[in-house]
């Protein structure tokens, strides 16, 4: 194959051995950078030449944590010893037959919390709407009260066994926010947790302030206390949450009833002057003038969007056409657990030229699912996303997303090799089997972090 090069760097130490994944019918590479328009729906397949077992089959090289090069065997193992990697240093992974993609990646999650609030379906489904549950003090204002509770060892033990679930759908890298705090101590904590979990792996985790989630308790009796608290962000919490370096993103839930475009924008633009990149809750319930907002702030990703305005369509599609993008992270499995009718407009997204990432939002209220699957299924059911332009959604797009397109997200020559083996031969299948577990194999920076016997 005259296209297969390896990367350069070195030799590995002992201990370290490379990895060869073979026997795959389908290799998903998502190659070739961020999905827009069309090219949301090409996957960039590599198949095996005769079949997954066959001498021609594809093999991918893995080196030192990161992709190697991927080729038909016999080039693909000649270049290999050829550029001093003899493969007695590459241990085998024999995929069975089936689907390699890149690893998933959950671009907008909700981590960390204590208590339930399973209580809030009942009153849905009675009628009672996710601002009117926040006005009488439930939804996040009621997990907030449980957190601030929670001691640390209980919101860490928390993380670790969602992180495993997470783990278990074929999630390598999330994005996690604070938000249930909505005071300084408590942000600080759960973003400390959170880049303590990420260092802990396998997964990777982001940390977003959200300190602009609610306005907490304390502050809805003052006079103005949406504004009292917006300054309480700007004084205290955005400064303190700076100085202890974990958070990678600030976001704000931008929404009628929460807070309001202006109050947005002060918090984004004093946010990004102090390192943290803009991230937007938009338009999820009316149109707010979010979509907007986040184009103008260089948002990496306008989150929910299920009732932009038309000029905000119009906003993220010129966008799109720009040299900074912003990616339209869809949160289906939220609307449908809403009981919703109305999910976003992905396929006006996707005709415009906006790049569409999906993520869970998993949280105790809304979207209590870590499956990012599960998520494609409710995406190509209600959004009517084809499975491959679900499967962009879930890595290449949603690594833009979070601006780490450049190491995650596909499987080529140099990124980080973070993959999955599904027991399915084709990634159409993987939305196609609702809440089936699909996942034989989990590898994160060339490391089988994950292996289920074969079924």
């Amino acid at each position: 194959m005259s296209s297969l090069r390896l990367i350069q760097g070195g030799r590995a130490a002992e201990g370290l051995p490379g990895l060869l994944v073979e026997g795959a019918a389908e290799i998903a590479t998502l190659a070739g950078g961020l999905r827009r328009g069309a090219s949301q729906d090409d996957v960039a397949i590599v198949g095996a030449t005769e079949g997954p077992s066959a001498e021609g089959g594809q093999v991918i090289a893995c080196w030192e944590g990161r992709v190697l090069a991927i080729g038909p065997r016999p080039e693909l193992e000649q270049a290999l010893e050829a550029g001093g990697y003899p493969l007695s240093r590459f241990a085998r992974l024999d995929a069975m037959g089936g689907a390699v993609t890149p690893g998933l990646i959950d671009p907008h999650t909700h981590l960390l919390f204590a208590g339930s609030r399973e209580a809030e379906l009942v009153l849905r489904q009675r009628g009672a709407g996710y601002l009117e549950i926040l006005a009488a003090g439930g939804g996040i204002l009621s997990t907030v009260a449980a957190t601030r509770e929670a001691s640390v060892d209980a919101l860490e033990e928390h993380g670790r066994r969602w992180l495993g679930e997470m783990l278990a759908h074929g999630t390598t890298t999330i994005e996690a926010k604070s938000g249930y705090g909505l005071d300084l101590a408590t942000e600080l904590r759960l973003l400390d947790i959170a880049h303590r979990l990420g260092v802990a792996g396998p997964i990777d985790v982001l940390p977003t302030w959200l300190g602009a989630h609610a306005v907490p308790a304390e502050f809805r009796s003052r006079p103005e206390g949406a504004e009292a608290y917006v300054r309480h962000c700007l004084d205290e919490q955005l400064p303190g949450v700076a100085a202890q370096g974990r958070a990678r993103f600030a976001d704000v839930f931008c929404e009628a009833g929460v807070f309001t475009p202006d109050q947005s924008r002060r918090i984004l633009e004093a946010a990004a002057r102090l390192g943290l990149q803009p991230r937007l809750h938009a338009d999820e319930i009316a149109p707010s003038g979010g979509a907007e907002l986040a184009v103008e702030v260089g948002a990496l990703s306008a989150d929910h969007l299920a009732a932009p305005s038309t000029a905000g369509i119009d906003a993220l599609a010129n966008a799109a056409e720009s040299d900074h993008p912003v990616v339209a992270t869809l949160l289906p499995a939220t609307t449908w657990f809403l009981m919703h009718d109305d999910f976003a407009p992905a396929r006006t997204f996707i005709e415009r030229g906006v790049p569409v990432a999906l993520a869970t939002d998993f949280n105790p209220g809304t979207s209590p699912t870590t499956s990012l699957p599960f998520v494609m299924t409710v995406a190509c059911l209600e959004l009517k996303l084809t499975p491959s332009e679900a499967l962009a959604a879930v890595t290449i797009n949603a690594a833009h997303a979070l601006g780490r397109g450049d190491e995650i997200g596909s499987l080529e020559p140099g990124k980080v090799a973070d993959l999955v083996v599904w027991r399915v031969p084709t990634h159409r299948q993987i939305p196609y089997w609702p809440a089936a577990d699909l996942v034989r194999t989990v590898v994160k920076a060339g490391r089988v972090v994950l292996e289920r016997a074969p079924a």
